[in-house]
């Protein structure tokens, strides 16, 4: 297929008010590769060329059908689409007619790429939803109806495809444009278009059909040229910054495009999450200043006076600027390989703005089948779930419904950096504006001083047996014979109070770390050295933790023994229990320790007494954090 450049669909049309952008969905074999390509044929877009090209491939696939046009090689791109005759990646598609421009997002149908058809659907006015006469709305088509739904589609052509395999008959047309009509209203989707087609011969495609005589309505292409877009524009005023324009000390610009409203010069904004005020001077474009910008549009804002302005604030209408939170309550889609565990941090980017987050509780996922509530601790690959989210610090923001670019977010994994979810925010929660810190006269160094110490917190992590307690106790004590305040905080002791409601999976594992960091982090605020002894088994809960302190306060141990040894040890008889399958998600047999990759201090404990690793611990201390002279 030939691809039309942005130039030439620039040109059939006057303005960008008729571009629609629209996505295919559906079940498996349903037909959306095949339709869009015989829509991309009556459309005229097919070079001759092209076309030749098109025979030969069908030729060489349907061997028994020489005079086939298989529509589908056109837009399946891929070599394993085409091998397994699926759409697998999102393929973008732009073409014209003298009506209207259109971007077309072809997205898989089945449900283990739920995430790609997702992407499609993010930028989509419109639904193209396929469904074979046949089998009627399967599971993907209402799961693909849902997802839709929750991105803000709210207008939706349903194409009853494969007419000619039922015979043309009108009645099980109709019961399925019925069935339909109502998840689509169960959903909040506003207008249903439905018509009939068999996308192979181009029946109701280009062309209306005179094989079914009792449908009376327009074909595809003429229902996609005359349907009117249904996207609201936001109102008020909102631009991201995207960067800050330096070229000479003369000049700063604050550069971003507008997702919402409108702005002229000299008007009074505000820039968030702050409150700082100041009047727009000039707005600056590549072909010349303009007197006012509206949404859609990349620009340059000058201001009339300096203020702290950086990439991620949002310069908005003084009159009525975004709310401001730092904790949401909001739908997740969940992209990941691995779950989603409460508690674990992940970068958040919402507009320009990249922000650590945590969800923080799973109120229910959702059956995207069936629209049922369930209960969730975790949400795997593909499961859409309602969520409260919690912000390092607060952002500007909208809810999604208002302004997708301020209440749309992804989030992404720390270590990987891959996209694991995507998001819309629905409120900020009562909480986040009820909730402030209070002011104390007496601060952390006011206590450190009244013990005559520096606060720090040790924090020995290690396999099940390694010896962290056991060394940890030792160390204690000798730091408790040179007069320091100290305090122990380990993980099995926890487990009998502070966290008895927590068992052992990866989940409870993360809340457990999360914890014990905050409650070591307020000990720490107390003055005291605090020891802490679990074996907080995953990389990211322990960046969580040192996160908490300031750089030198924090000194991770690594008890270093082989999983062999603990085993061989096994002083609680835990293994034994693991290796039977007594015991469920041990860490070392069935749940996996992330080993630390730049700890403070690394002990080795095979051959050397749990003394003489005590005193590197107390030497550590006190000389690199500077406790000698204190103590």
């Amino acid at each position: 297929m030939a691809r039309t450049d942005t130039t030439s669909v620039a040109l059939a049309a006057d303005d960008t008010n008729d571009l629609l952008r629209f996505i295919t969905c559906g079940s498996v074999d349903d037909g959306k590769s095949t339709l869009l390509g015989r829509l991309l044929f009556d459309a005229g877009m097919v070079p001759d060329d092209q076309l030749a090209a098109l025979a030969r491939d069908s030729r060489r696939r349907h061997a028994d059908v020489p005079d086939l046009l298989d529509f589908s090689l056109l837009t399946d791109g891929l070599d394993a689409e085409r091998q397994q005759g699926i759409t697998i990646d999102v393929a973008y598609r732009y073409f014209h007619t003298a009506h209207r421009n259109f971007i077309v997002a072809d997205c898989p149908g089945h449900e283990q790429y739920t995430r790609n058809m997702a992407t499609g659907a993010s930028n989509a006015e419109l639904a193209l939803v396929l469904v074979d006469a046949r089998k009627g709305l399967l599971p993907q088509t209402r799961r693909h109806t849902y997802i839709c739904a929750l991105l803000g589609i709210r207008q939706v052509v349903l194409a009853v495809n494969k007419m000619d395999l039922v015979g043309f008959r009108e009645d099980i047309y109709q019961a399925i444009a019925t069935e339909y009509r109502a998840l689509a209203k169960s959903l909040g989707i506003a207008t249903v278009h439905e018509l009939p087609v068999v996308a192979l011969t181009g029946e109701n495609v280009g062309r209306r059909s005179a094989c079914m005589p009792w449908y009376q309505g327009a074909c595809l292409l003429e229902t996609l040229e005359s349907v009117e877009t249904m996207m609201a524009e936001p109102t008020d005023f909102r631009m991201p910054v995207q960067w800050v324009s330096r070229p000479d000390p003369s000049f700063r610009g604050y550069a971003g495009t507008l997702c919402g409203g409108r702005v002229m010069v000299g008007d009074e904004i505000v820039v968030q999450p702050g409150m700082q005020r100041a009047r727009v001077e000039r707005i600056v474009t590549a072909d010349g200043d303009l007197e006012q910008a509206v949404a859609g549009q990349a620009v340059t804002l000058t201001l009339d006076r300096e203020i702290d302005v950086s990439r991620g604030d949002v310069i908005a209408d003084v009159a009525c600027p975004a709310p401001v939170a730092d904790q949401f309550a909001a739908h997740v889609l969940w992209m990941g390989e691995e779950a989603l565990l409460p508690n674990r941090r992940y970068w958040l980017k919402i507009g320009t703005c990249t922000v650590t987050a945590r969800v923080t509780s799973i109120k229910h996922k959702v059956d995207v089948n069936t629209q049922a509530e369930l209960a969730a601790r975790r949400l795997d690959l593909n499961e859409v779930g309602y969520c409260n989210i919690d912000l390092d610090h607060a952002v500007a923001f909208e809810a999604y419904a208002t302004n997708h670019t301020l209440g749309g977010f992804i989030l992404i994994d720390r270590q990987s950096h891959a996209t694991v979810a995507c998001g819309m925010l629905d409120f900020a929660l009562r909480r986040a504006a009820n909730v402030h810190w209070q002011h104390f006269d007496l601060d952390k160094a006011a206590r450190s001083l009244s013990k005559g110490q520096r606060s720090r917190c040790l924090w020995f992590t290690g396999l099940s047996g390694a010896g962290k307690s056991t060394i940890a106790n030792l160390v204690e004590r000798r730091l408790h014979a040179l007069g320091y305040h100290t305090y122990m905080l380990d993980g099995d002791n926890l487990r009998h109070g502070l966290n008895k409601d927590l068992g052992f999976t990866s989940e409870a594992r993360v809340e457990n770390v999360r914890r014990v960091a905050e409650v070591a982090h307020l000990m720490v605020d107390a003055g005291l050295i605090v020891l802490v002894c679990v074996i907080s088994p995953f990389r990211d809960e322990r960046r969580f933790a040192r996160d908490l302190f300031t750089e030198d306060e924090f000194i991770e141990v690594f008890v270093d023994t082989s999983l062999e040894d603990c085993e061989r040890r096994d002083p609680k008889g835990l293994y034994r229990k693991a290796r039977s399958g007594a015991i469920r998600n041990f860490t070392g047999i069935d749940s996996p320790y992330e080993i630390p990759e730049r700890p403070d201090l690394h002990l080795l404990t095979h051959g050397t007494r749990a003394e003489q690793l005590a005193e590197q611990v107390v030497d550590h201390l006190l000389a690199g954090a500077g406790l000698q002279q204190d103590g």
